[in-house]
């Protein structure tokens, strides 16, 4: 994926975390969808900086590429 974000099975059980944080990519996106500023963010999480904001993002965007949604046509 990149090089900013670790999935690590022993750290938040898996879930997609920024390298050398606890922070989950989750809380990050989920921040930003609230309404947050990626300066609130910064903000609220000093550990963290614009590029690891940038980089969970561009983990989504990797994700939601990758999925392939089948859809049926009603019977």
């Amino acid at each position: 994926m990149n090089q900013r974000i670790e999935v690590n099975p022993h750290i938040c059980h898996g879930k997609p975390v920024v390298r050398g944080t606890r922070i989950m990519v989750r809380n990050i996106l989920g921040s930003l969808a609230g309404g947050e500023t990626i300066k609130d963010i910064l903000k609220n999480f000093p550990e963290l900086t614009p590029e690891d904001i940038e980089a969970a993002i561009a983990y989504a965007i990797e994700l939601v590429d990758d999925t392939q949604v089948v859809m049926t046509p009603p019977s």
